[in-house]
């Protein structure tokens, strides 16, 4: 898969489920957990694979605790239905779940009753249904009234360092489960470690997936085919004419690039060639012509893909988008848009279709993920880094993509895409409120996103797509990315891989001080999450909500290689009943799983509808092969393909400067979050209109040098400094 060797082998990645499942043929066994005596700790599990095993021996000192420990949970994921009890609005006056149990607004969701059951506490939710970031600032003042508590990744560290959040690692020996887990993928330690003189760890880490493909590009694949399929000239009784041309081309205007894809078959690799000599660049050609109407539009990128790639397509050239072998890139994408926004007579038979669209064009949160394509299209690190906007440079120095002119000149193309009406109204402005119904109403073509939970339109309950009609992912575009190679490496990256998440849980030192079983039972709690039975509850629920053999062990299926349990019937119907399909609200919101810890893809992939598992299928197959590469969860030999650790060690005296570069922070000028704002968006919509940014050099300049940029990287530098000596000391 990979180009490049590691110094750390394949057990580094965060495989949370190798292991687990091996050896158990076609069944796994269920742990059977009790509740604990007075003075016991639960029992451990039964039996554990080598990649999650306890020791041999019992560990020293056990967590012992009262029966009854209450822990009071200031604990959720970012609103009032996605806590650990059930919100009134999804519970309205009882619900009965698939369990066959009913529940009213209050009680604990099946997954925390589970929780109670098994390790013998008693759970007071304290949540407040807010995002972590602000969970954590309501009770900051008042920690003595909570046990557990939200938080982001970096702002629990920052705390833990002033003494104020629990340091987990100094209990490590106490914590079996999690102590082989970290051992067997130091990489997460590494990710996770808030002092690199102490080795301590503030907060337990949050997987939403790991080891994975996270946002994919999602198209309207049957508009493609429509376009540009078939012998002979494309005719249509009528069009629009084209935007006076803005976007000027990114890929070179001659000469011929080669490039590596998948075959059509999926079996191997194979080189194709963009011959811009024979074919010219597409968008040279059509600003050439200026506008014109939306036939000739199609019959130019017509010809030009029977040239540029000499036939390798034939009459399905829709393949160059959304085949298995695809090669697009930036420039075929945006000659396809103005393609696609001329010709809505025959797409939709309306007037008019909108391009690329955000699935919530009023909330800055989803609204970032264009700002994140920007950066597949033009080969731009940072845009989607698992902190800040972090990223490793060839040198394996730090860098910030805030700091970088590229990530300006990416969002000047991006603003002159959106001059020419390739992007939706409704993201240009968003007075009207969220996002039109343009998947439902037929009249949007693509944006960048999730692929299970916007392909759940591809189903029939949903009554949105006709026969043939597809929206699903397609494969990530080529670009030139500055890997180290000399003058870069046309390929294909994403910076979109899951890794520890910029949240967790954090064990308030305040809410068991001078209480050991309140602290015992909370680490507990931590511990039992990482054992084998506690991944499953976190992902999948209560046992009820599986499906069982006689015997009581899962039913099984293949998932990436090992053997995963099935949801139960009655959970499926009731996913689509109750969340139109949509697992991780469901999951949620009813079940009280995924909310923290370790979420396996497995039972999302159940959940994916047919489509959804095309278009995933082909980018699995390309990452399987190496010709979608990624950022390595590892130390790598070439730093560039290293990805960023979810946090930094910075002290507090270093964190209180960071703080102080306010236009930098997570509520700042680069904010992604829900009722934030983003610069780069911004400059997506209006260009530079920020005082002080009227270029890409002036902008990066005034990061740096004006808004604290410069001495921002140098504190994260120094924090990664002392955590690389940190992991060669333990190496």
């Amino acid at each position: 898969m990979k180009n490049f060797k590691t110094v750390i082998a394949v057990l580094l990645t965060l495989a949370l489920f190798a292991g687990l499942l091996s050896g158990c043929g076609k069944k796994i066994d269920v742990d059977q957990y009790q509740a604990p005596a007075a003075t016991e700790a639960p029992a451990a599990p039964a039996e554990a694979a080598p990649a999650e095993a306890a020791p041999a021996e019992a560990a020293p000192a056990e967590l012992s605790y009262a029966p009854g420990t209450v822990l009071r949970m200031a604990t959720g994921y970012n609103s009032t239905k996605t806590g650990l009890s059930l919100d009134a609005e999804v519970a309205g006056e009882g619900i009965t779940l698939a369990d066959g149990k009913t529940y009213h607004a209050g009680d604990l969701k099946p997954t925390w009753v589970e929780v109670e059951n098994v390790l013998g506490i008693k759970i007071e939710d304290k949540y407040q249904g807010n995002s972590a970031a602000n969970e954590f600032d309501y009770w900051k003042e008042r920690m003595g009234d909570v046990d557990m508590v939200s938080g982001t990744a970096a702002k629990l560290t920052e705390y833990g360092e002033q003494g104020v959040v629990v340091n987990i690692g100094a209990y490590l020996d106490q914590m079996p489960n999690f102590k082989a887990y970290l051992e067997s993928n130091p990489i997460v330690r590494l990710s996770i470690t808030g002092n690199t003189t102490t080795g301590a760890i503030y907060f337990s880490p949050y997987f939403d997936g790991v080891n994975d493909i996270e946002r994919m590009p999602l198209m309207r694949t049957d508009m493609v085919q429509k376009l540009l399929d078939g012998e002979g000239a494309f005719e249509a009784e009528k069009s629009n004419m084209t935007a006076a041309p803005v976007y000027e081309p990114y890929m070179p205007t001659s000469g011929k690039i080669e490039i590596d894809v998948v075959k059509a078959d999926g079996s191997a690799v194979e080189k194709v060639t963009k011959d811009y000599d024979a074919a010219g660049n597409i968008i040279a050609k059509m600003n050439e012509a200026g506008s014109i109407d939306g036939v000739t539009a199609v019959n130019m990128l017509r010809e030009y893909i029977d040239k540029a790639y000499n036939g390798y397509y034939g009459t399905e050239r829709s393949k160059l988008f959304i085949g298995q072998n695809a090669a697009w890139d930036a420039d075929e994408l945006v000659a396809l848009l103005r393609c696609v926004v001329a010709n809505p007579q025959t797409l939709n038979g309306t007037d008019t279709i909108q391009g690329l669209f955000s699935r919530e064009d009023d909330n800055n949160q989803r609204r970032v993920d264009m700002m994140r394509f920007a950066g597949h299209l033009f080969g731009i690190r940072g845009l989607e880094s698992r902190q800040d906007y972090l990223y490793f440079d060839v040198d394996g120095s730090l860098k910030d993509a805030r700091q970088n002119p590229e990530s300006y000149k990416a969002m000047e193309r991006m603003n002159a895409i959106a001059k020419e009406g390739l992007i939706s109204v409704n993201f240009m402005n968003t007075a009207d409120g969220k996002t039109k119904q343009y998947l439902e109403n037929d009249s949007g073509f693509m944006h960048y996103d999730y692929n299970q939970t916007q392909t759940l339109y591809n189903d029939p309950s949903q009554n949105v797509f006709d026969e043939g009609e597809k929206y699903m992912a397609v494969m990530v575009p080529v670009a030139c990315w500055q890997d180290g190679t000399e003058g870069g490496h046309y390929m294909r990256f994403t910076e979109s891989w899951r890794s520890v998440k910029t949240d967790g849980w954090g064990i308030s030192a305040a809410g068991v001080k001078d209480n050991p079983d309140k602290l015992n039972a909370a680490l507990k709690l931590i511990d039992f999450a990482y054992s084998p039975k506690g991944m499953i509850l976190m992902s999948y629920g209560p046992d009820a909500f599986i499906k069982t053999n006689a015997d009581g062990s899962y039913v099984t299926f293949m998932f990436n290689g090992q053997e995963m349990p099935e949801i139960a019937d009655a959970t499926r119907a009731e996913l689509w009943e109750k969340a139109s399909g949509n697992y991780t609200n469901y999951a949620r919101q009813f079940l009280g799983s995924t909310l923290s810890f370790a979420k396996s893809q497995a039972f999302e992939f159940q959940c994916t509808t047919d489509v959804g598992r095309e278009g995933a299928g082909r980018i699995s197959n390309a990452i399987a092969l190496g010709v979608l590469k990624h950022p390595e969860l590892a130390v790598t030999e070439n730093p560039w393909y290293m990805s960023v650790p979810t946090v930094l060690p910075n002290t507090k005296a270093e964190n209180d400067m960071i703080n102080t570069y306010t236009q930098l922070t997570a509520s700042g000028r680069f904010s992604q979050n829900k009722g934030g704002e983003n610069l780069f968006v911004n400059q997506i919509v209006s260009g530079y209109a920020e005082e002080g940014m009227g270029n890409a050099d002036a902008s990066a300049a005034k990061v740096a040098d004006e808004w604290g940029g410069a001495q921002y990287l140098t504190l994260k530098q120094d924090a990664w400094g002392r955590l690389l000596g940190y992991y060669n000391a333990l190496s």
